[in-house]
């Protein structure tokens, strides 16, 4: 059979999964399997975020960004490898390469609220105090994400011929981060590194990456015959791509697409570009290693055995946030 080459990422529909229709539901499963086995994205409207409290959020990042570079290092605490409160411009790279990105962003992690032992393995949140509405509408957009990550991943199951519960127990009070991000604006394009961008070709560390629709184009994802495509998304919509996780759990099957921001033409590269990913996470002991249905002779085991905490270590070192 012929691969599917696409143009643009498939759009579908959650509420075709989560319908009582066992014709829809199934239609859903089929299509996102065909997206995750080619080009490892889609676009899903009917989600559990709103287009009001994305735009609150969006406010409140701004407001963060405006103020001063001093203001805004009071919230970056350097042991914690950056994965709560701020980090700073050119801190983060592209595992492989040296050069910094041209951007900015904050970490909103987990918040465990009962007695679940896996709290004390996160830092607590970090909150800006001359933002005092960005911690409210930041945890309310977190447990959104969430909970369509957690539809998406139920999908995923039923694909994979897996229980449609099977990544429930493990992204409960999941390592989750989402990350607001400011691709700031350079007056001075000779100012920064030939070969800076605003986010170089990567792949994601984690399960699966739900996207808000960000403020400016930019983002392209590679296809598989080399080809780079824009990815655009409708207001309404999440981009959901597979990361490094889920590849390296079903052994390739799920392919985890290298993607990256571009700059902008040179004259527009003084206008900023703001995205917020939320990077789904499952718990850090998590098997990562491949499901026994993904492995036989054509597909032969590719990784060895890793939980999820230690892939992300090494990780949070190769792309320079953790020493």
């Amino acid at each position: 059979m012929a691969e599917i080459l696409f143009e643009t990422i498939p759009s579908l529909d959650l509420a075709d999964f989560t319908s009582n229709d066992p014709n829809r539901k199934s239609n859903f499963v089929k299509k996102l399997g065909e997206a995750y086995n080619t080009i490892g994205f889609v676009a899903i409207r009917n989600h559990y975020l709103t287009s009001e409290l994305s735009d609150r959020l969006y406010t409140s990042i701004k407001k963060f960004y405006a103020l001063p570079d001093a203001t805004k290092q009071k919230y970056e605490i350097p042991d914690l490898a950056g994965q709560r409160g701020y980090i700073g411009k050119f801190k983060e790279h592209a595992k492989g390469r040296n050069t910094g990105d041209l951007k900015e962003f904050y970490h909103v992690g987990q918040e465990v609220l009962d007695n679940d032992p896996i709290k004390k393995e996160y830092p607590d949140n970090v909150w800006p105090a001359e933002i005092p509405d960005f911690k409210e509408v930041a945890l309310d957009v977190y447990r959104r994400l969430e909970k369509t990550g957690i539809h998406m991943l139920r999908a995923i199951s039923l694909y994979l011929n897996l229980p449609e519960n099977y990544f429930d127990d493990k992204v409960h009070h999941g390592n989750s981060i989402l990350r607001p991000i400011h691709y700031f604006p350079i007056e001075d394009p000779d100012s920064v590194p030939e070969d800076a961008v605003r986010a170089a070709e990567h792949g994601d560390i984690n399960l699966i990456t739900l996207l808000m629709g960000a403020s400016a184009d930019g983002l392209q994802v590679l296809r598989r015959d080399g080809k780079w495509i824009p990815i655009t998304a409708l207001p309404d919509q999440l981009v959901v791509n597979v990361g490094d996780m889920l590849e390296r759990l079903t052994n390739k099957k799920l392919k985890s697409t290298i993607h990256r921001v571009v700059n902008p033409p040179r004259h527009l590269m003084n206008t900023p570009r703001y995205s917020i990913p939320f990077f789904m996470h499952p718990r850090s002991e998590m098997n990562l290693a491949a499901l026994p249905s993904c492995v036989d002779e054509k597909h032969p085991k590719l990784w060895d055995d890793i939980t999820a905490g230690e892939f992300l270590n090494q990780r949070l070192r190769e792309i320079g946030l953790k020493k």
